[in-house]
């Protein structure tokens, strides 16, 4: 267990960086024991510009992604947001177009929400191929392969024929996109320190939540075509990756490479393979280890509830509901839909990022010992916690006495802002508890996601139908409260809960 440690206050540099204060022992992680862990014997702890420490130690590796400059981490950070918007947009582009998608395929419109919920669900299963290839071989190359998946398949689907053509396409299609979300994650937590990761954790899941919201826009408007919009998107990702995207997993206490231009080095597809590192089968199963951990299990259940009746049950019923109630083509729903939710959610990031990351600050701030306490980041939840059933219950109220569009519309955007703020905390609190297995726990909470949310097109409507919409709406927020109750437990109880369970041994150098 690494050592507690006191450190003065003293005036910092404009970059925080290249503070130092000696220390004589102690390893070079980011402790899960959740104190602060320091450099290598004889190195010196490297501060931030408020005078505490940096966590994760940066290596005195110029290699280190750690150690990039802050414009490179800015433009990793908007690559990988970008692509896991890229995931739900993929996914979801075509839901304002059921209708004359059904038409299309001789299909009714519940059936043809199906190949959405299809795509869904097999980004689910995917990342449970693409985690482990990527702990082994690298982000940058699994990323730049299932890229490209995802745009031929996009192709694939706008040529279907077919509906089993289609169906197909969009399996592949989920598989390729399912490395979006989780890869990107951990590729924030290889580059950001801890005080900065609440921040960009929001940032990339503002992107993970709102394509989703974007999406129905164009989708509304292309119909049938809209496939083509995330096929050229995903390749347009591609290229930039393939030139901008350097490479992000680092072995913490592997040997420097001597080279003039380590980021140059980065840029290599291939032969990054940490020392040591080799592929085996048990990686595809020692990932199922983090469906272990009661504080990310049922913080990714509450998570998913969440998201699920956020976002994907809105986007799977406006097509069906908007085109009954009020007569909206394709493009009036995709508007609605799409504009409502992003204002939302956008809102909710500016509030959340900053309160995560000031609330850390603070806590760390008030111990004299610098002490992590991740805790302390779920007490910004209480304003999503609380909006969400609001939004709920407007939207489903609405929907039921058929009041004027704005009225379920609001009620998307209310749920919007609440899952931002949501998603931030989730996020960032699983990243601080477990740092080295943050695509591990991304994979849970993707999982939880996408297997729930795939759900919400075979029963949305039919259970509206049977016992009302605004019954519906009274029963989804009563499950949303009863998943938040163990959010609330952990709040006081989740570091005994976490000392109990131990941190786990795999990737424990990442």
């Amino acid at each position: 267990m690494s050592e507690k440690i006191s450190v003065n206050d003293d005036k910092s540099s404009s970059q925080g960086l290249d503070r130092k204060v000696p220390v004589s022992s102690v390893h070079d992680t980011e402790s899960q024991s959740l104190h602060i862990s320091l450099g290598q014997p004889g190195e010196s702890l490297k501060l931030d510009k408020t005078g505490l420490p940096l966590i994760p130690q940066p290596s005195n590796d110029a290699s280190d992604p750690l150690n990039f400059p802050q414009w490179l981490k800015i433009a990793i950070l908007l690559q990988v947001s970008f692509l896991a918007g890229l995931g739900p947009l993929n996914q979801a582009v075509i839901n304002p177009a059921f209708v004359p998608l059904a038409a299309h395929f001789h299909v009714s419109t519940v059936v043809a929400s199906y190949q959405t919920t299809i795509a869904i669900a097999f980004a689910g299963i995917g990342s449970f191929i693409w985690v482990p290839l990527a702990n082994t071989y690298g982000r940058r190359p699994v990323l730049l392969f299932s890229t490209l998946i995802a745009a031929a398949s996009s192709l694939g689907s706008g040529k279907a024929l077919t509906w089993s053509q289609l169906i197909a396409t969009r399996v592949l299609n989920g598989l390729g996109t399912s490395s979006f979300f989780t890869l990107g994650a951990g590729t924030v937590t290889d580059t950001f320190f801890l005080h900065e990761r609440g921040r960009a954790m929001g940032i990339f899941t503002v992107f993970l939540t709102n394509s989703a919201h974007v999406a129905p826009i164009p989708g509304g408007f292309l119909g049938q075509w809209c496939y083509y919009l995330p096929a050229v998107l995903d390749f347009t990702m591609f290229v930039i990756m393939f030139f901008c995207l350097p490479e992000t997993l680092y072995l913490r206490g592997s040997t420097p490479v001597v080279t003039a231009r380590p980021i140059l080095r980065r840029m290599k597809i291939w032969g990054l393979r940490p020392e040591g590192k080799h592929l085996k089968t048990s990686d595809f199963f020692q990932q199922l280890i983090m469906f272990q951990y009661p504080t990310v299990l049922l913080t990714a259940l509450y998570y998913s509830v969440t998201f699920t009746l956020s976002s994907i049950l809105p986007a799977v019923t406006s097509a069906t509901l908007f085109h009954l109630l009020y007569n909206f083509t394709a493009s009036q729903t995709g508007l609605a839909l799409g504009l409502g939710t992003l204002i939302g959610s956008t809102l909710g990031e500016l509030l959340g990022g900053m309160v995560v990351d000031r609330s850390m600050y603070l806590s760390r701030k008030g111990n004299n010992d610098g002490e992590i306490i991740p805790e302390v980041r779920l007490q910004g939840i209480w304003a999503g916690a609380i909006l969400h059933p609001v939004g709920l219950l407007i939207w489903g109220f609405c929907i039921r006495y058929k009041t004027s569009y704005i009225g379920p519309t609001m009620g998307f955007g209310i749920m919007c802002f609440a899952i931002q703020i949501i998603s931030t905390v989730i996020y960032s609190y699983n990243a601080d508890c477990y740092k080295p297995q943050t695509p591990e726990i991304a994979q849970v909470l993707n999982f939880g996601r996408q297997t729930l949310g795939m759900t919400a097109g075979f029963w949305a409507i039919p259970l509206g139908d049977k016992i009302g919409f605004h019954w519906m709406a009274i029963t989804m927020s009563l499950i949303g409260i009863v998943t938040l109750l163990p959010i609330i437990y952990f709040m006081s109880h989740g570091k005994t809960i976490r000392d109990k369970m131990g941190t786990p041994r795999y990737n424990s150098s990442l």
